[in-house]
Order: structure tokens, then sequence, then C-alpha cells
């Protein structure tokens, strides 16, 4: 299992996590199964969206005696009322609700604090402007919660969020056709049939836009719907009319900038061992830009995915990161000091760049690389 850093926070989660739905219904014996299994593999990041009592109760029971050795990023605002789950900006309850989490989870703190579901711009006014904004803050300083974040399916509202400086880790929606629709309040939107029939052409700038500024900001993101509820895997269901596997849509989503963790969304064992053996998956399972640039009625032509398609490069250069960073450049309109020492440490630079143009016969998506590398060259003075 590989880890990454989560943006500034200081912690490290492994690039394969679970969310925990999937957990709904198993008996406290299953959930140990998941467990133990995620412990031998050194899947260590766990999601919990879900304040289903019986889930948070019998993951406590699996952790016991080894909380150490897993990050929970578990949500505030999110409870469990009249015997199902209900989302509330009621500060008493969210109170109530967290007091409650950490007795089922049987822990004295949260890994990582996550405000729940904020989709809209009022919704994040009332939530930075009212008492849930200084709980959290509270709950921070008393060591209840290590680091504050956010989930949001809507880059306006995540932009917003995370260029106050206060939420550290977001939980955003990151997969290859959500990532090609503009902001919306309403999150069915994201999947709307009607949404696919147009041309499509390349990444949503907000989406693009949110990614590089998690990067700059040291912002980890936490991935959920990677998978897109499993509609991606089947051309049937897939708005884009063909069927990726869960390599690809983890792979794509890794490749985004400031992407720490997948919350891979397993029902069985099965499952969760396909999304682990991601770790063990050669290139071309990896490789999503072949199918990608298949998609009917979309297209991401001259617009880098940072798919690695365009290796190997024969003086040894990662083409895919120094465009990376020159597009953090780029969106930020000045070289953050964090792009400019991530540049640095690269063992081959633009530089180095003979321009021989064997990358560019290799882009799916007929990206000028040799241009791009030019701009690099000039950006950064190497």
């Amino acid at each position: 299992m590989k880890y990454r850093n989560l943006g500034s926070t200081g912690i490290s989660v492994s690039e394969i996590g679970i969310g925990c739905e999937g957990f709904a219904g198993k008996t406290d014996e299953e959930i140990l199964e998941f467990i133990n299994l995620m412990e031998l593999e050194g899947v260590n990041c766990i999601d919990l969206y879900t304040p289903n009592p019986q889930v948070r109760k019998g993951l406590a029971k699996a952790i016991k005696h080894r909380r150490e050795k897993f990050i929970l990023q578990s949500h505030l605002c999110s409870i469990w009322e009249n015997g199902q789950y209900l989302r509330t900006r009621n500060i008493a309850k969210v109170k109530s609700g967290f007091e409650t989490m950490l007795k089922e989870l049987d822990t004295d703190y949260i890994d990582i604090g996550m405000i729940h579901y904020v989709d809209s711009i009022s919704d994040l006014d009332t939530i930075l402007n009212g008492p849930i904004i200084e709980y959290t803050k509270e709950l921070k300083e008393q060591g209840k919660i290590k680091c504050i974040g956010m989930s949001s399916h809507n880059p306006v509202v995540a932009q917003k969020a995370v260029e106050t400086g206060i939420i550290k880790v977001l939980m955003f929606s990151v997969n290859p056709c959500y990532d090609l629709q503009p902001a919306d309040e309403d999150v069915e939107q994201l999947w709307n049939p009607e949404k696919y029939n147009k041309q499509l052409l390349n990444m949503d700038k907000d989406r693009q836009n949110l990614y590089e500024t998690c990067e700059k900001l040291e912002v980890g993101i936490t991935v959920m719907k990677a998978f897109g509820g499993g509609d991606l895997l089947n051309s049937k269901y897939s708005p884009a009319k063909v069927s990726l596997t869960p390599i690809q849509c983890i792979h794509y989503a890794l490749t985004r900038p400031a992407v720490a963790s997948i919350m891979c969304g397993a029902r069985s064992i099965e499952e969760l061992k396909e999304s682990i053996y991601y770790e063990n998956a050669n290139n071309e399972e990896k490789d999503y830009a072949s199918t990608l640039a298949s998609f009917p009625k979309i297209s991401w032509e001259g617009h880098c995915m940072y798919c690695g398609h365009c290796a190997p490069c024969p003086k040894g250069i990662d083409v895919a990161s120094v465009t990376k960073f020159l597009n953090l450049v780029k969106a930020q309109g000045e070289i953050p000091e964090t792009v400019r020492e991530h540049y640095k440490v690269l063992p081959h630079k633009a530089v180095e760049c003979i321009a021989c143009g064997a990358c560019e016969k290799r882009c799916p998506f007929k990206v000028e690389i040799r241009k791009n590398m030019r701009e690099a060259k000039d950006v950064f003075g190497e």
C-alpha cells in the first residue's frame, strides 16, 4: 500500500480508503472481517458519513485495541433521528450528535472532523458565520478532532471554503463524468442524462481550479463517488455510455492535483479486494486515457489529464508532473513556493526536453507537450 500526505495536516493516508456505508446491515463479525483485511493490506483511512449506530458500534468493536492504526474521517451535522440519517444545522443537535458519535465509536477523538454536505453558498455562509464553525474550532482546540474538513459536491462552494484557510481537508466527488459538469446546488444534476446529450469539451473550469487551489493551499482531498455509485462501471448506466474499471476510476482520481485517498464504497470483501488490487495493477490496467478518449460526445482534446500516457520520455522527464506544476502556476498567476519546491526536486526538468515529439504521438488528447515544456523552462528557469 502506498501512502500520501493529507495536505498540510501531518496525517498520512493510504491511497485506498473505504466508505463505511457498505457496512450497513453487516454483522459485527462481518465488519471485523473487513477491518482485519484492511489492517493486513495497509488500508488506514475510513470515512463515516453515516451516523448509523449499528455501523459505528460494529466498527468500534473491530478497531478496539488498534484505534491508532486507522484514520477516522467522521462527519459533524450528520445525525441519526427516528431510525434514519438526517443532515442538520441545528447546533444543539450537532453537539449532541458529535458526543453520541464519540460514544458509539468508543473513542475520544476523530482524526478528520468533516462538516457534512455543504453544496450551496447560502449554506456555507450559514456555517461560516454561525455557531457550527465555532463549535468545530472548539473541538479542534480540545483535541477531539485533529483537523477540520468539509464535504461537498459543488466546486464553487468548495473553492470558497478552502480559501478561508479553516478547511484543511476536502471530501469531494471526483470522477471523469462529474468533472465535465459545471457547479450546481443540486447534486443529482451531475448525473442528469440530458446534460450528456450535448457535445462536452474538457473539464469544467471550476473543478480544475478547485483541484489546483487545493494543491496550492495544501488542502488534502479525500474522494467520494469515484465510481459514480457504480454507474461508471457499467456502460448501460454510465452517462458516458462507456464502462470504466474500478482501477481506471481510482487512477483517474489519484492523478488529480491534491488528491490523497479514495474512499471506495465496498459492500463486500471481494469489492474491497478489487480496489486494493490497484496497488499491484500494471500501467495498462491503470490506463484510463484511451477509454476517456473513446467517450462519445465528450472530448478532452488539448487538455492534459495527467494520465502519464506520454511516457516514457527518452530523457526521463516526468511530463505529467511538469505539466501539472506549469498549470498550477498559470492558474495562480504566480509561482507558489510549494510548486517551486516540488518542481525543484524532479530528477529531470523541462530544460532537458529535446523536442523529439515522441510524447505527443502517444497522447490521446493531442496536448501540445513540446510547447508546455518550453513554457515550463521559461517559468521555472530550468
